[in-house]
């Protein structure tokens, strides 16, 4: 019986120490000088939800809020996968392409916003294997904007030649159509990174 308990409580004693070595650890040291640097983008960005093959897709939506009249109904969760070219043609080179969630906020059928997030990855040229990572709102607007309006959303991250990235891109329409939703955009990138 005196065994027993000396070996209860050595399992006990071994049992209470583990912890204490498999604790996690990490040392922190102090970065050196990181020089920041900037660049600027320019491509043209592509919205298809129409036709036989379309880029974004309509993933969710509430039952409560259908509004046929309206190609993104409010609460309308969207995945994308669009293309993103060097000019305002959908046939033009592509040099990456954009993928992400976006969800519809508008009530009023004829405006479209949304929360917007969506990778840009580069596929060829200097900055082929990095992207940057968008997350903002996209401002109210007419689904058929008119021409000069500008629309700017926040760049919170990258990855390669962007890592750390932040910044700003400004969004104006090139062409949309009201009634199938596509749209073509032309974005100029501010990016500042390591």
């Amino acid at each position: 019986m005196e065994k027993q308990m000396i070996f209860a409580w050595a399992m006990i004693f071994c049992l209470a120490v583990a912890p204490v070595y498999g604790q996690y650890y990490s040392k922190t040291i102090k970065a050196g000088p990181r020089v920041e640097k900037m660049t600027r983008l320019r491509f043209f960005y592509h919205d298809i939800p129409s036709g036989k093959n379309p880029t974004t897709f309509l993933i969710a939506q509430a039952n409560i809020t259908q509004d046929f009249f309206s190609p993104s109904p409010y609460g309308s969760l969207y995945s994308m996968d669009d293309p993103l070219t060097l000019e305002p043609e959908r046939t033009s080179k592509m040099v990456g392409n954009a993928q992400g969630l976006y969800l519809a906020l508008s009530r009023d059928p004829t405006k479209f916003t949304a929360v917007f997030y969506a990778d840009f990855a580069f596929t060829i040229g200097k900055f082929k294997g990095s992207s940057f990572s968008l997350f903002s709102r996209y401002p109210l607007t007419d689904f058929v904007p008119g021409p000069g309006v500008i629309r700017e959303m926040a760049i919170v991250g990258g990855t390669g030649a962007f890592r750390m990235a932040t910044g700003f891109a400004l969004f104006r329409a090139t062409s949309s159509n009201a009634k199938t939703g596509d749209a073509s955009l032309e974005v100029d990138v501010t990016l500042y990174h390591y």
